[in-house]
């Protein structure tokens, strides 16, 4: 498997034969507003071109709408021929932005040998999940492959506990940045993260969506930090930089 950080949440997962583009936000650098007034977002450019990003694009997963994981250039560049999965309550909005070959991960699919199930995220705790919507994770399987479990724009609460600890997947990919709304945690932040990889010690956690969005309160080099000090090496909690991607076999 491999999986390539494009910027923010945006992945390309080449699996089981099949390239999967996850969450696409396609923007210029300082296309959209500012969430804190400190920068407007994106803060970087995308590391390639959007049309080495769509080359060869199999299928492409949407898990909500907000413009960081499906921004209005995705909107229009994407094949609208392409099939796209997305959370249930989605479907209809995307249906009119032209895209054709709609599905909705309600439970669990599969698609040319991959299986997708839903997993629950909650886009922070308390009266900011209203604000934020509704979101979903997924785990990811297919014969030959290492299995993945995606948080998605989740902080660290007992749903993703349990996912992690029953599922027992080989690669977890969360969201790191401690992006805060009304001062309150909408993703998981270095701790939390950290909390993750001790709970998963199978697993190589690959921690994304850093860097890009200005109401986000942990970098990189703080992740790294807060990991060392709790003993988890890069050999466990992967941080990759945008552009580079991370090659996984299967044990």
């Amino acid at each position: 498997m491999k999986i390539r950080l494009l910027r923010n949440a945006a992945l390309k997962i080449e699996v089981a034969g099949k390239t999967l583009l996850v969450d696409p936000d396609l923007g210029d650098k300082h296309s959209r507003p500012s969430f804190t007034g400190r920068s407007p977002n994106p803060m970087v450019d995308l590391p390639v071109s959007i049309e080495e990003i769509l080359d060869g694009v199999d299928l492409v997963i949407v898990s909500h709408l907000h413009a960081d994981h499906f921004d209005t250039v995705a909107q229009t560049v994407i094949a609208k021929d392409l099939p796209l999965i997305c959370q249930p309550g989605n479907e209809e909005k995307i249906r009119g932005f032209g895209f054709e070959n709609v599905t909705t991960l309600a439970s669990e699919l599969t698609w040319n040998g991959i299986r997708l199930t839903r997993r629950d995220g909650s886009h922070g705790l308390g009266p900011v999940v209203e604000k934020m919507g509704a979101v979903i994770g997924f785990s990811l399987e297919a014969e030959g492959e290492p299995s993945l479990y995606w948080a998605g724009d989740t902080v660290l609460y007992p749903p993703v506990a349990e996912t992690i600890a029953t599922t027992k997947p080989d690669i977890v990919i969360t969201h790191s940045c401690g992006a805060r709304w009304d001062g309150e945690l909408i993703v998981m932040d270095d701790k939390q993260t950290v909390e993750v990889a001790r709970s998963a010690p199978q697993a190589k956690v690959i921690a994304v969506h850093m860097e890009a969005l200005d109401h986000a309160t942990i970098d990189r080099a703080t992740l790294r930090r807060t990991a060392e000090a709790a003993g988890i090496g890069a050999d466990r909690l992967v941080i990759p930089a945008d552009g580079e991607t991370v090659r996984i076999d299967k044990a």
